[in-house]
């Protein structure tokens, strides 16, 4: 059985990603990017899908883990009753053929340790051919797939799996080392496991040292861009949502999605996170990839992209993986990405300005593109969509899509005013004004004193909070008072923000449909930021930031029932939220400051 969701730490090399437990296992890894199919499946399946376990043979007294300095190196420290053991778990970043590096040092006594090495390609479903070559490698080929491990004691196959039992006195280190390539391929050059780990160190330390961020909570704050960073595939720039499909929004549930895509929702949040971190190289990459998956006709401008900008993100059941404690169906592949979703023209519009503010380098046929995708949007802006949340089902006309459509002209003006671009600026004006009137007349509750999910509707929606961050209405104004106080009434549980409004559910139903979503709970802090309450403000921040787990890491959602996360694992646009959040309070209590660049501008 799976650990807990927050009982994973994250390591990866910037092409794909791995998931290890608190007990030595890891349980989840696609090989040889992000968005393949994976060899460890046990996360959302059982030890049979796939796994890799190295811990003591008996229980251990305690488990301590943490991160090595500000790296993506993992050390789980395993307290014994006969010594201790720490075991060193890392990817290096060699931007080729990948690697997963474990090693096991000798803290104290003598330990007794065990391994177990079950490979399962094709997601769980292919068991590999295993043979060992003259030098004492172990080869396991399946397909299109090849992994060989390379380690300093002896194993041995039982039941299709490899085992090893072991000990490991203080001074002394076992390792082990897994890597991968296409199986019509040589077999992969072996790797030293101690350089690497030096080598691994010096990537992230150096990466870590251009970091700008001067405020409280660096920690936690440094920890988001880090992974931030280890979510991003390094040759196209494309960062994804979350290494992890079909972790589940409820417990036991079905609302269980795949999230190793780039969804253009995220883009200015990850765009100023990475400007205000210092990131400028990532940032720039990120809008090239932005830049790149979009390219073509507007009318075929999609929601989200695989990590290279393809397309095509079929989606699929995989009916031999039992899900996450029980959470079926897992899906692999996303349908979302055929929904329309009008926001999204707001989001690119905003990224591209906001790239300009911060004098990033441009490529210079952005402007070409942006002209084309408001001469579309014209066309379009006021047909319903599927909203933020990509709703399965008919379309309706979401408050905040419509603003996002206000938004993408607003930018568009915007940027003919700074920069002197050429456009016809006075029809973009007037149908950003249009825009504007509409939602104020149709979007706005008027029993309720409150902006609404959608056209027509009472309900609330969490992403209503971002009206005045993208500078559609200013928290002054008495209609944004009155929806941050509705959001506060109605969806907030335990102090967490909930993403839809929970008077949305059938009579007959005792609880919300998912978790307290956390970038939502984040949001609202943003909204109190730009009223001036920061009280409140840093209450919320220490809300979402006491529910990351031991080394820092955050889930899409939390369970304020269960009191566990939930949803794909860790998820981008939480740790985006966090770090934005950080530097907003940031910059409200230090106002002399240099000014870092604001999503509203």
């Amino acid at each position: 059985m799976a650990s807990r969701i927050e009982d994973y730490a994250l390591i990866g090399d910037c092409l794909t990603a791995a998931l290890v437990g608190r007990d030595g296992s890891i349980d989840w890894l696609c090989w040889p990017s992000f968005d393949s199919e994976a060899c460890f499946a046990a996360l959302v399946g059982s030890t049979d899908n796939g796994r890799w376990q190295i811990a003591p043979k008996a229980k251990p007294k305690s488990v301590t883990r943490k991160y090595r300095g500000e790296t993506l190196i993992v050390e789980t420290l395993f307290e014994c009753e006969d010594g201790a053991v720490t075991l060193i778990d890392f990817m290096p970043p060699r931007g080729q053929a990948s690697d997963v590096v474990r090693l096991v040092r000798g803290e104290r006594g003598t330990v007794a340790m065990s391994m177990e090495l079950v490979i399962r390609f094709g997601s769980g479903s292919n068991i590999p051919w295993v043979r060992r070559l003259d030098d004492g490698t172990l080869l396991a080929i399946a397909g299109p797939d090849m992994a060989v491990l390379r380690t300093s004691v002896p194993v041995k196959g039982a039941d299709m799996t490899t085992v090893a039992d072991f000990e490991v006195s203080a001074g002394e280190t076992a390792s082990f080392v897994l890597s991968y390539d296409a199986s019509h391929l040589p077999v992969p050059e072996p790797i030293d496991p101690e350089q690497a780990l030096i080598d691994t160190e010096t990537f992230w330390a150096e990466w870590s040292a251009a970091c700008i961020y001067k405020g409280d909570h660096r920690d936690i704050v440094h920890r988001s861009l880090i992974t931030l960073k280890a979510l991003t595939y390094a040759p196209t720039g494309g960062i994804v949502a979350a290494p992890t499909t079909s972790l589940p929004e409820k417990l036991g549930g079905s609302r269980n999605w795949d999230y190793r895509f780039c969804w253009l929702r995220d883009a200015t949040f990850t765009l100023l996170a990475l400007m205000n971190g210092g990131y400028h190289d990532e940032a720039v990459a990120w809008h090239n990839w932005l830049l790149r998956s979009v390219a073509g006709a507007p009318a075929e401008m999609q929601i989200m992209y695989g990590i290279m900008g393809q397309r095509r993100l079929l989606e699929w059941e995989a009916d031999w993986l039992s899900g996450y404690e029980g959470a079926k169906p897992v899906r692999f592949g996303n349908a979302a990405h055929a929904q329309v979703q009008l926001d999204v023209f707001g989001e690119l519009m905003d990224a591209f300005y906001q790239s300009r503010v911060a004098k990033l380098q441009l490529d210079g046929v952005t402007w070409g593109l942006e002209r084309t995708l408001l001469k579309h949007l014209a066309k379009i802006w006021d047909r319903t969509d599927s909203g933020i949340w990509e709703r399965r089902g008919p379309g309706r006309h979401y408050v905040f899509s419509k603003v996002m459509c206000w938004v993408a002209f607003d930018r568009g003006i915007k940027s003919v005013e700074t920069f002197g671009f050429e456009a016809p600026v006075d029809e973009w004006r007037a149908i950003r004004d249009e825009i504007h009137a509409d939602i104020c007349a149709r979007g706005f509750d008027q029993h309720g004193n409150t902006f609404a999910e959608s056209y027509g509707s009472h309900m609330l929606d969490a992403s209503l909070l971002l009206l005045p961050a993208v500078g559609f209405l200013p928290m002054s104004d008495s209609r944004m008072a009155g929806t941050v106080a509705a959001i506060e009434k109605h969806l907030i549980r335990d102090g967490l923000v909930m993403r839809h409004d929970p008077r949305e559910l059938q009579p007959d139903e005792n609880e919300p449909i998912e978790g307290a979503f956390l970038a939502c709970t984040l949001w609202l802090a943003d909204a109190h930021v730009m009223a001036g309450d920061l009280d409140k403000a840093k209450e919320l921040f220490r809300r979402v930031t006491g529910v990351a787990n031991d080394v820092g890491l955050l889930a899409e959602e939390y369970d304020t029932i269960a009191r566990r996360q939930t949803g794909n694992f860790p998820q981008a646009l939480t740790h985006i939220a966090l770090i934005n959040t950080a530097q907003n309070i940031y910059e409200a209590l230090h106002p002399a400051k240099q000014p870092t660049v604001q999503r509203s501008t």
